[in-house]
């Protein structure tokens, strides 16, 4: 069902200033922390988007087909205190290029007048599978996409193509994950044996975590699921306590900040914070381990089982 952009939206939010004193209050709210936070704070985002984008679109004189969509880790609902919001303007085509154009600016301007970090993309849904399948980390971003406001049913037609094509195109695209992840465990180390981790880029990390819901989704293989759920979760806690604590964008958890990310999670000390933290990637790198064999497996296999296939088929169509 397509959803008309004149569709009355909660307008709370909807100015800069409001949206600041929120996120200020909800960021500052000690009872609230870890996973009921990161959802909070992706709502309360998603409230002053979807405001902007009603606002844009009325100024623009857009009635329909166009859609927010949220895509990454803010698509997932898991933003960060210093989270870049990672947003794909979506549209049909059928609007004017100016006013598509007035649009993105009403809703990019103010993202960018917060000081917030903006990963941003205007594009048909043609245009969004086309750079999916030029570029590996767009599409991997759409894996997660998420309506927000606008048409739904532009969303939810993206996202079944995404993941159609993903299934489609997983023997040729998994191999090309697998060496970036082996690629960026030789750039940053492997997480359970860093002093100072980067906890989104070592192996064991954020990363690696993201690229087994990749592979789960292409059906090709899945990864033991005994603890992943509460190392991700606790490594995504400890993020949000550096990025409270630095006030920065940072995935590398300093010396100098670790006692205080320790305090926020109500652990004793740094080494208290460094054994949870390390007891994390080791779960996430022995599924990563686990899961890559698998997919490596069953590559294997597949690609075993096509010669016999087409001799097969050659032998039955050769019969008189």
């Amino acid at each position: 069902m397509t959803e008309s952009l004149e569709t009355t939206t909660d307008t709370t939010h909807s100015g800069p200033g409001g949206y600041a004193a929120a996120r200020l209050r909800l960021l500052q709210e000690g009872s609230r922390s870890g996973p009921p936070r990161r959802s909070a704070l992706a709502g309360l985002t998603d409230q002053w988007l979807a405001a902007l984008l009603t606002g844009g679109a009325q100024t623009a004189g857009i009635g329909r087909g166009v859609a927010l969509v949220a895509v990454g880790g803010y698509g997932r609902g898991e933003l960060s205190p210093r989270s870049d919001l990672d947003v794909l303007l979506l549209h049909d085509g059928s609007a004017d290029r100016s006013a598509l154009a007035a649009l993105a600016d009403h809703v990019w301007y103010p993202v960018w007048d917060m000081g917030l970090a903006l990963d941003h993309s205007v594009r048909t849904p043609d245009e969004a599978r086309t750079t999916a399948a030029e570029e590996l980390k767009v599409q991997l971003g759409l894996l997660d996409a998420r309506h927000i406001a606008g048409d739904q049913a532009l969303t939810a037609d993206l996202r079944s193509t995404v993941l159609a094509d993903w299934r489609a195109q997983a023997p040729r695209r998994l191999p090309e994950l697998h060496a970036l992840c082996q690629e960026r465990a030789e750039r940053h180390g492997e997480l359970q044996f860093l002093l100072e981790p980067d906890l989104k880029e070592a192996r064991g990390g954020l990363r690696d975590a993201t690229a087994l819901r990749a592979i789960a989704a292409s059906w090709l293989a899945d990864a033991p699921r005994e603890g992943l759920d509460d190392a991700r979760r606790r490594l995504l806690d400890a993020r949000d306590a550096l990025h409270l604590a630095t006030g920065r964008a940072t995935d590398r958890l300093a010396l100098q900040e670790q006692d205080q990310v320790a305090s926020a999670l109500g652990l004793l000390d740094a080494d208290a914070l460094l054994r949870q933290i390390y007891e994390s990637a080791r779960i996430i790198s022995y599924a990563s381990d686990v899961t890559w064999r698998e997919v490596e497996r069953v590559l294997r296999a597949r690609s075993a089982a096509r010669p016999r296939l087409r001799g097969l088929l050659g032998g039955l169509g050769g019969r008189s």
